[in-house]
């Protein structure tokens, strides 16, 4: 009996397994029949509104100064901009930002140094503060390694004012740090294969996509409308997204204008990062999975939105399933026929995705030649086996209810 629950336990997560790649079949096959989107970017009204410009921070002393300094640069006339460092550092972070906002107010730009006196709420509280001091409609927001050209604002703006029902536009991500090492690689290839791929896809669809949480403009209207920033999980951002889209709101997605942001560089780092997402993953699953169910969404969104909600599960599902399998294996003496028969279509599946999704996104990227492309794909496998047996437990837990600090990913400005 027992040997028998272990291979239904290996089957099952087979199961999952596919279902989940057959979300990521549908994004390389909307990849491809999709047509072009030539459309020219919208202009800006002669009357431009006012921007708030947030930047929450907590001990990033190698690259506050150089935050501020970029959004002061953003190309905005100066009485309709305002810049918010919303600070809860507990380090030299503060000192280095008192002069850097000192600057930027003498080349005459309006910025405020916001400090809590605890860190309550810890990201998404910063920018509800920060919300409550200010009360212009858009509101941009770059974590502190994030850095927009100057152009940034204006072409985004225009895209969000050419449309009235966004409550949010997201633009894709460059990383400044992408040829760092191995690790930073394989990282920039399956970043390059969620925003060229799964949000520009999901975007040109019209289902739910993500808001990354940084180089993107909120209307502050469907902020509000959606009840607010809310920390209750570890993905405020999408969980705000969401509640938005619930709330009959549309997004909008650019690959162009970019932000540059920074990768990390060491396994531990990286561990910490993705474990926090998948946490907070589960938590906004948890917390809406019903009202997206219950919304009056076509099953497309509705199953887009599902398997990406659920798409971590990839994690424990590969652990448990590898551990069951060995098991099983030990157990009978051999590979059982149907589990054969699994693994071969479960490799053909996974190899398809896997070129399908970094290869579609390399090229469309100019990334380089075939051979540093092969190269650092092969590396993407060992990493997902990585982060199956890192994640694992946290995400268990959060599945469970269990709640956790938000951990910071440490940036060193490259």
């Amino acid at each position: 009996m027992l040997l028998f629950l272990v291979d239904l336990i290996v089957f099952l997560c087979l199961l999952a397994q596919f279902a989940i790649a057959g979300y990521f079949l549908y994004l390389i096959y909307w990849l491809f029949e999709l047509p072009a989107d030539d459309a020219p970017e919208p202009a800006l009204p002669a009357d431009l509104p006012r921007v708030l410009v947030q930047i929450p921070v907590y001990n990033e002393p190698l690259v506050v100064e150089r935050a501020v300094a970029a959004a002061g640069a953003l190309d905005w006339p100066h009485d309709r901009l305002v810049v918010q460092l919303l600070d809860d550092s507990t380090d030299i972070t503060s000192d280095i930002a008192v002069h850097a906002v000192a600057r930027l107010r003498q080349q005459g730009v309006e910025v405020h140094h916001v400090r809590r006196e605890n860190r309550s709420g810890f990201k998404a509280g910063a920018l509800a503060a920060g919300l409550a001091l200010d009360d212009a409609p858009y509101v941009a927001v770059f974590d502190a390694d994030f850095v927009p050209a100057p152009d940034w604002l204006r072409r985004t703006m225009a895209a969000m004012l050419a449309n009235p029902q966004a409550a949010f536009v997201q633009t894709r991500i460059e990383w400044g740090n992408g040829d760092a090492n191995w690790l930073t690689r394989a990282q920039r290839l399956m970043q390059d294969a969620h925003f060229a791929v799964e949000q520009d896809v999901r975007a040109r669809r019209g289902v739910p996509f993500q808001f990354n949480g940084t180089g993107g403009i909120w209307r502050r209207a469907a902020v509000e409308d959606a009840g607010g920033w809310s920390h209750d999980t570890l993905s405020e951002d999408l969980d705000l997204v969401l509640r938005t889209y619930l709330g009959g709101w549309t997004g909008v997605f650019l690959m162009e204008p970019h932000v540059v942001g920074e990768l990390p560089q060491r396994v531990d780092e990286f561990g910490v990062q993705q474990s926090r997402w998948s946490k907070g993953f589960v938590q906004v699953a948890r917390k809406l999975l019903g009202p997206v169910w219950n919304a009056d969404w076509s099953p497309e969104a509705k199953f887009t939105t599902t398997v990406a909600l659920g798409q971590q599960l990839i994690f424990p599902l590969l652990a448990v399933g590898i551990v069951g399998l060995v098991l099983s294996i030990l157990g009978h003496g051999k590979l059982l026929g149907l589990f054969r028969f699994g693994l071969w279509l479960w490799l053909i599946a996974m190899l398809v995705v896997l070129i399908g999704m970094t290869w579609g996104a390399y090229r469309r990227l100019q990334r380089g030649d075939v051979l540093r492309y092969l190269i650092t794909a092969a590396s993407v496998p060992a990493v997902i086996v990585y982060l199956a047996f890192v994640n694992t437990a946290s995400i268990v837990g959060a599945g469970f209810g269990k709640k956790t600090e938000f951990k910071r990913t440490p940036k060193k400005g490259t």
